[in-house]
């Protein structure tokens, strides 16, 4: 959430952020009410009971008439703290409840329109020209099957859709990929996780996957358990309600993790394949920064997600992405898109987010510094994600008869093995 005095100085900014998002900008206006109401009944029952204390000492020592007295404004005077504690209760309650449903501030910096309107950073590496080499490429799905990779058609039948088996070649090379991800995460000062799959609501909701993102989230509504969608979940609640050491920061955590997301509103996208499914694996790094140093931080973490893709030897581009297509906990979001041949398009592998404040507020983690305890600033990063980026491989480094060249950096993570074959070749 954000800082409310942020919000009493400067409204305005509060009103642009959520108008360039295409969020409700009403909510400011009823934010800010809620706020002068929390207020201001906090200092009447403050009052209130102040009075009370001090009519206290008096009743002590009065006698007779005076005493009575005393003793009716002290009935009446307990009723009123009732009331002011009810009304204080109430307005504390509404201020939260409009507070969850603002958005992040936006960093200055990002571009402003939606989905279509982001910024293309840079450009690496060049797509493959199949004509030129004189063969049509496969798609991933016909190249799983080639190599004994991928069935969906069995997944389809085991859970439906928007699942898969990855079997074979296609398992060693998941694996591969993700002790690839970790082994570079680790050398970069990583602490490796295995994260739970299953949240508590206070950690879901503090992320900020209740608010726009809730419909994409499974709910196991009989043991009140949230499947994350990431484990970036499972990782900013790491330390919720904690306060660390400023001295130790930045700490930085890289978690393995299933995903589980429901793909709402994607119907007959993507049915294909492996692209856009309701579970997946995924490397994920977080960052905990103090806050001034967050920008450079998000910089580090989109360097790292480019080096894993160069390993692989991707074409890629880099996107900052527009204010109407980013998460309500982020102020600024980086993605990278691969190139997908039988596609003809780039499509998201990777993603960064510079959250801020917001995520650390949300979940009562504090730093602890010279100048007193504050809230940090919390980042995540996308090293691997498994299924695009196997994708991404499969139709990147294909050859004419079904193989696919393995990338140099993944052989050591499968005995050496330079081509992946077609079964039974």
């Amino acid at each position: 959430m954000i800082d409310l005095r942020l919000l009493r100085e400067d409204p305005d900014r509060v009103r642009a952020s959520q108008r360039a998002r295409g969020e409700d900008v009403d909510v400011v206006d009823a934010l800010l009410a809620a706020d002068e109401r929390r207020r201001s009944s906090s200092s009447r029952y403050d009052e209130l009971r102040n009075e009370q204390r001090q009519l206290g000492k008096l009743v002590a020592k009065a006698t007779g008439e005076e005493k009575a007295e005393l003793l009716k404004r002290t009935g009446a005077l307990a009723a009123e703290v009732k009331a002011a504690n009810a009304e204080q209760t109430e307005a504390e309650a509404e201020t939260e409840r409009l507070l969850k449903q603002l958005a992040n501030f936006l960093s200055p910096e990002v571009p402003i329109g939606g989905e279509e309107d982001f910024v293309t950073l840079e450009e690496v590496g060049t797509p493959r020209d199949f004509g030129a080499e004189g063969f049509e490429p496969r798609d991933h799905v016909e190249l799983g099957r080639i190599l004994g990779a991928i069935d969906t058609e069995r997944a389809a039948k085991v859970s439906g859709s928007r699942f898969y088996y990855l079997t074979g070649v296609g398992a060693l090379l998941e694996l591969a990929l993700v002790n690839l991800a970790m082994a570079q995460a680790t050398e970069a000062g990583f602490t490796p996780m295995i994260t739970p799959s299953l949240v508590k609501p206070p950690a879901m909701e503090g992320t900020g996957f209740l608010g726009q993102a809730a419909e994409n989230v499974f709910y196991l509504e009989q043991d009140d358990f949230y499947l994350v969608g990431t484990s970036e979940v499972t990782l900013a609640g790491y330390h919720m309600d904690e306060i660390l050491d400023a001295d130790r920061l930045p700490l930085r955590y890289a978690g393995f993790s299933p995903c589980f997301r429901r793909e709402a509103g994607t119907y007959g996208k993507d049915t294909r394949g492996i692209i856009r499914v309701h579970q997946f694996d995924k490397v994920e790094m977080f960052s905990f920064v103090a806050p001034e140093d967050a920008e450079a931080e998000h910089k580090r973490l989109l360097q790292w997600e480019k080096d894993f893709l160069n390993k692989l030897g991707l074409a890629y581009r880099v996107i900052d992405v527009a204010s109407g297509d980013l998460g309500a906990s982020a102020m600024r979001k980086y993605d990278i898109e691969a190139w997908i041949p039988t596609q003809g398009k780039y499509r998201e592998l990777t993603s960064t987010s510079n959250c801020g404040e917001f995520q650390a507020r949300r979940l009562n983690i504090r730093m602890r510094g010279e100048d007193g305890n504050r809230p940090l600033a919390t980042l995540n990063g996308t090293l691997c994600a498994v299924p695009r980026t196997i994708v991404a491989i499969l139709e990147t480094h294909q050859l004419a008869d079904g193989s696919v060249v393995v990338p140099e950096a993944l052989r050591p993570y499968l005995g050496g093995r330079e081509i992946l074959e077609p079964v039974g070749k």
